[in-house]
């Protein structure tokens, strides 16, 4: 299995981008978030209705590029860790998907099932 999602140089800084994985249920849809060097992975699912957070494709960070937003009722979740700091799921978290940077590439880290 390929485990390389795209080049770091590919997501805008600071932007986002979505990927369609086989996660260990069946195929999922996740996205990244970059700030500066560091990239940030969620599941594309909101605490609070279980749909999408992205408005249009791709675009999952509010106006000010500061908050990943969702578009059904403008929750705001913080960058670095998915928390929720504004919207009708404060408090609660996105479900954070574990990559790595290596050789340029932005990596999923396999899901063990364990």
């Amino acid at each position: 299995m390929d485990d390389r999602l795209c080049r770091l140089e590919e997501l805008p800084d600071p932007g986002s981008k979505a990927f369609a994985i086989e996660g260990l249920a069946g195929p999922e849809e996740i996205f990244l978030v970059r700030q500066g060097d560091e990239v940030f992975a969620y599941r594309n699912q909101c605490p609070h209705t279980g749909g999408p957070l992205d408005w249009m494709p791709d675009q999952f960070l509010d106006l000010d590029k500061r908050h990943i937003q969702c578009a059904t009722h403008d929750a705001r979740f913080r960058i670095e860790d998915g928390f929720c700091v504004a919207g009708p799921c404060a408090g609660q978290a996105l479900q954070a998907v574990a990559v790595r940077q290596e050789s340029g590439w932005i990596r999923l880290v396999p899901a063990t099932g364990k």
